[in-house]
């Protein structure tokens, strides 16, 4: 992944700017809301000077009047900046979350394989998160902050230009020490991302395993690998909380060293008649407008250095490539007949480690083609290769005469099933899980799919029939009863490219045997790609591919490969001894 940090003209462009009516909306209601509360410490003057010394009660109503309605439009104001900012900016993390979502989906196999469940859950949800600091009222709070400091200064060179001079000192120390500080501090808010998404990703698995957990007694195990990557989220933290303590203080040390100077330097213009006690009040509550804002932009600086390096992340993968990024995929196919054809495919997962090695066959619209061998010989690389999950690494994948590297993945993908091993369900319903292949189905082809799969034959048994909720990955269902799902979902799809991995793995011989008719009902005049470590179920395979480390050794119908006495008749031997 890129390294290079998100720079603030690519977000002014991309997130700010398309907002513009908003933020200047926005700019123009803090400016109202600032300027009202500027009234007060300039009617400080008056109260002293004119009102009190004079005895003015004429004076001091009107004072009063023009005093509460300045404090009326700053409460409006700013109530009106936080609902419309902060509203926008919960909009934005919306529509930004669903973006990562989105390009997340289109990322090929081989990333999700390389990274962990909960580490891209924290991705999505928690890494656009900071993005209300930036086009929330954080931004906003910063210029108008800036603004109100500009204001404030005019008016403190105004009252003293010298004793402005002083003040300015410690605070233009402050604002030179605390960019360089949250400069060195954004790398350190970044890795406390990429740590707390490892964390997350941990403890999804467990919570995933924890069946596994409990019965090999790793509960402790567990705890410990959880505890090492909580205390790396604190010792992040506390770097980020020393550095901010640190500038705080230092702003607390600087701007009390402005108040001496304020004190010594005004009381002494004071009694030289060079002040008045207006002018001394006026300065010293307009000195407070020009240094809370300061410090209020160090607090907003860490909530936007947050979000910056929230965003980094973000800008990471938002720029991988997608499946649908390759230009060279630019064909869609109307019509797909189901001619599958390998010619010299290569395939690694990891360089110079080859998996696949010149894969030739030819597996004609409508037949089964069954794969054979031993555990890790590459069947299931042959079949995620006929998935389009994976891409070879040499030579070409033809459908229908077609390079299958130059047909959109939409247009193919539609037209597949598949059954895997390990096939994965939904939290929810039955019925939901087999909808997910054909969400607008008729009841009368779920029905149709619920028989052919025998669903219905433990579904009848439930109180709730197909309407019963199964569990997070379908907990509450039996291995079988699992796969049968997985089998009616792939039924209701339609494909015309079917793919079944170990289909009937998880079923006992009863099930097995009911599933078997459906299925066979099911690969009838589809193109279908079988693996199978029981080689009962694929004797009714058109052809039959025996592959051992990653090469086709043997090819042919079953009665053709035990006549040869081959390794396919060695492992059909084998297990019909067992």
């Amino acid at each position: 992944m890129s390294k290079e940090k998100i720079s603030f003209s690519k977000i002014f462009k991309t997130i700010i700017w398309p907002r513009k009516k908003l933020l200047f909306i926005g700019l123009f209601l803090i400016f109202i809301s600032r300027f009202s509360g500027l009234i007060l410490p300039g009617a400080s003057k008056y109260l002293i000077d004119d009102v009190i010394l004079k005895n003015d009660f004429e004076t001091l109503k009107l004072l009063l009047l023009v005093v509460s309605l300045a404090i009326i439009i700053q409460s409006v104001t700013s109530f009106l900046l936080t609902k419309i900012m902060s509203v926008e900016a919960q909009r934005f993390i919306s529509i930004l979350r669903v973006d990562v979502h989105r390009k997340l989906l289109s990322l090929p196999i081989s990333f999700f394989d390389n990274n962990k469940t909960g580490a891209l859950v924290s991705r999505v949800m928690n890494d656009v998160e900071g993005v209300r600091n930036i086009i929330g009222t954080g931004l906003v709070q910063l210029v108008g902050g800036i603004i109100t400091s500009v204001v404030s200064l005019i008016l403190l060179i105004n009252i003293s230009f010298s004793l402005t001079l002083y003040v300015l000192v410690p605070v233009i120390v402050f604002g030179i020490i605390s960019f360089y500080a949250f400069k060195k501090i954004r790398p350190i808010f970044k890795q406390r991302r990429k740590i707390e998404s490892e964390v997350t990703g941990r403890l999804t698995e467990s919570l995933g395993g924890i069946r596994i957990i409990k019965g090999f007694n790793a509960t402790h195990y567990e705890l410990t690998i959880f505890e090492k990557g909580v205390t790396a989220i604190f010792n992040n933290v506390k770097s980020t909380l020393t550095a901010s303590a640190l500038i705080f203080s230092l702003a607390t040390l600087l701007l009390g060293f402005a108040s001496i100077t304020i004190m010594g330097i005004g009381g002494y213009k004071i009694m030289n008649n060079e002040l008045s006690l207006g002018d001394f009040l006026s300065f010293t509550l307009y000195l407070g407008f020009l240094v809370a804002p300061i410090v209020q932009m160090s607090n907003i600086s860490t909530q936007l250095t947050e979000a910056f390096s929230g965003l980094d992340r973000t800008e990471e993968l938002m720029n991988l490539v997608g499946e649908d990024d390759d230009k060279n995929r630019a064909t869609e196919i109307t019509t797909f007949n189901g001619n599958i054809r390998f010619q010299d495919v290569n395939f690694a997962y990891q360089e110079d480690k080859e998996v696949l090695r010149n894969i030739n066959f030819t597996a004609p619209a409508g037949t089964i083609t069954a794969l054979v061998g031993s555990s890790g010989s590459g069947k299931s690389t042959i079949a995620g290769l006929v998935a389009s999950f994976l891409n070879p690494a040499k030579g070409n994948i033809f459908i229908d005469d077609i390079d299958l590297a130059s047909i959109t993945l939409n247009s193919y993908r539609k037209n597949i099933g598949l059954v895997l091993q390990d096939d994965f369900l939904f939290e929810g319903t039955i019925k939901e899980n087999i909808l997910f292949s054909k969400p607008n189905a008729s009841e009368n082809e779920i029905n149709e799919a619920v028989k052919m799969a025998y669903v219905n034959e433990f579904t009848d048994r439930f109180e709730h029939g197909l309407d019963t909720v199964i569990g997070e990955r379908g907990v509450k269902l039996s291995g079988g009863q699992r796969q049968r799902v997985a089998i009616a979902r792939a039924i209701l799809a339609n494909p015309k490219l079917l793919i079944l991995d170990e289909a009937t793995s998880s079923l006992d011989s009863e099930s097995e045997l009911l599933v078997q008719k459906s299925l066979a009902e099911l690969m009838k005049g589809r193109t279908t790609f079988v693996i199978a470590h029981r080689l009962s179920t694929i004797k009714m395979a058109h052809q039959i591919l025996v592959v051992e480390n990653g090469e086709i050794i043997e090819r042919g119908t079953h009665n053709e490969l035990i006549k040869s006495e081959g390794r396919y008749f060695n492992l059909f031997t084998y297990q019909s001894r067992i």
